[in-house]
């Protein structure tokens, strides 16, 4: 039970890591989606209480709702995303002080 627990820590911590580093905006969108992956994971995981007892079924109901948005938020996402290389040219995020 636990261990899916840590498992979408892991994910959770992943997908930080490459929102942080990476300029690009599709690694950006793609590392949001394995961030709440992560975070499905936990809740899924942390439902159940004891291995007697059925799982609480808020938290899975939460997590239905939550890939829901997330694929309307991913979707979103996308189609900014090609705006803006439609508009720039480019889909890199770069600090224009160090150009």
């Amino acid at each position: 039970m636990y261990l899916y627990a840590l498992l979408g820590l892991g994910l959770l911590v992943l997908g930080l890591h490459a929102l942080i580093v990476y300029a690009n905006l599709l690694r950006k969108i793609l590392a949001i989606n394995v961030m709440c992956t992560g975070v499905f994971l936990v809740l899924v995981s942390l439902a159940s209480r004891n291995n007697d007892v059925q799982p609480d079924p808020v938290p899975h109901a939460m997590v239905i709702t939550g890939i829901v948005v997330a694929v309307s938020a991913t979707a979103l996402a996308l189609i900014l995303m090609l705006r803006i290389k439609k508009a720039i040219g480019k889909i890199e995020l770069v600090d224009r002080d160090c150009e």
